[in-house]
């Protein structure tokens, strides 16, 4: 009776302390393989495990443990049909199996309720009358692996915390970058020849919009607004690209055919086919009163004139920028406006914002809120109002920019 009290005593002392050496190490933040090598030391060395092999759940099954058992054994495991039904420890060397070797104990490792983790124990020894050693260290072992996976789960969570913060605030610096690029609203011409207002919302920190004002010289100003097909990173990093290439080449002595042609090559050496712009661009000259335009497959700005009620769509162009190795033809316009007008720009985020109506705004919409004598900047304030873009609306799904000028008859502004 003394003896097994001693040999009692002497494994319950071992199980705390080895409950207690994982616990430390947890504690003291070591890595995840040396706390893989103590757990294995522990199970093979102290408890004289012959094959054990770990199989953990967090975004996908993966091995965190394998001691003894084939080098492919984890990948010829179906672990909906083999391992996910084992609700409870269960012994299964009399049952058929598929594992592709013997596998003698299952021990699944739940969290909340749930499996995050089996432990699949082989080659176990027998003494007696063919009773293993293992049994009674089973519950232990449960309580060990759960222990570990948890803390190994932890520890990917927290690096993936990490990891997301980092990214965050990766997103945020460039959010502040590409804002800089932005024409700030104090600094767009306002003058006796045009009055430009924008308006700027990306849907997430970094966007794929643009929209610049370039004063080519005295008389003569330059403006553009552009959107990149596709979302995130990448299609912000082409359009910062993008924006450099234009005020690089959107000069007082290049006509716009010029202009675009060298812009499509950019965009394709950027983007190598896999994404495109589309993009308006034109310049209004103070002395002739003259607008030169190109429509580069965007959505037709719209150029309202009160006087005479009249609406016109800006179309006329070529096909997106990067769509094409080359253009195949550039139809720049020219507009006369010798009548007060107002023109409105806007990249296709601002259509496509569906109504509580379950109806996309759309450009009529838009027309409607154009086709009247008020200046055009309270027109966008009430565009901007009337789809709760700075409400946070649901609806909206896609940056969304507005540029427009307006301009005055030959009397200037009233």
């Amino acid at each position: 009776m003394g003896k097994f009290s001693d040999n009692r005593l002497k494994l319950s002392t071992f199980k705390l302390n080895a409950l207690l050496d994982i616990t430390l190490a947890i504690n003291d933040n070591v890595s995840t393989s040396e706390l893989i090598r103590r757990y294995e030391k522990m199970l093979t060395d102290d408890l004289d495990i012959g094959k054990v092999i770990v199989l953990k759940f967090s975004d996908k099954w993966e091995c965190l443990l394998n001691s003894g058992f084939g080098t492919r054994f984890f990948e010829k495991v179906d672990m909906v049909r083999d391992l996910l039904p084992f609700e409870e420890i269960s012994f299964i060397t009399s049952e058929p199996q598929h594992f592709p070797e013997l596998v003698d104990i299952v021990i699944p490792v739940s969290h909340k309720d749930k499996a995050i983790a089996f432990v699949l124990i082989g080659d176990i020894e027998e003494e007696g009358e063919g009773v293993s050693p293992i049994i009674k260290h089973l519950r232990f072992i449960q309580t060990l692996s759960n222990i570990i996976t948890v803390a190994i789960e932890n520890k990917r969570l927290f690096q993936e915390t990490l990891r997301q913060e980092a990214l965050k605030r990766e997103m945020e610096l460039a959010s502040k970058m590409q804002t800089m690029l932005i024409p700030e609203k104090e600094k767009l011409p306002s003058n006796d020849h045009i009055r430009i207002r924008a308006f700027y919302h990306p849907h997430f920190e970094v966007g794929g919009d643009y929209y610049d004002v370039i004063q080519l010289s005295k008389d003569e100003v330059g403006f553009c607004i552009a959107d990149v097909s596709g979302k995130g990173i990448s299609a912000a990093i082409l359009m910062s690209n993008f924006q450099a290439n234009v005020r690089a080449l959107f000069t007082a002595d290049k006509n716009l055919t010029e202009t675009l042609h060298k812009l499509n090559k950019s965009v394709m050496n950027s983007a190598k086919g896999e994404k495109f712009i589309t993009l308006f661009i034109a310049r209004y000259h103070y002395g002739t009163r003259e607008l030169k335009y190109v429509n580069a497959g965007h959505n037709p700005p719209l150029l309202y004139e009160p006087g005479s009620k009249k609406l016109t769509p800006l179309s006329s162009g070529c096909v997106g920028m990067g769509m094409l190795d080359e253009l195949p033809f550039v139809n720049e316009a020219q507009v006369p406006m010798e009548e007060p007008a107002k023109l409105f720009c806007y990249t296709d985020g601002l259509v496509e914002v569906i109504q509580d109506s379950g109806v996309e705004f759309g450009t009529e919409n838009l027309e409607k809120e154009l086709k009247n004598d008020r200046a055009l900047e309270d027109n966008i304030l009430t565009i901007i109002e009337k789809q709760k873009i700075l409400e946070g609306s649901a609806s909206i799904f896609d940056d969304i920019s507005i540029i427009g000028a307006q301009f005055p008859g030959a009397q200037g502004f009233n």
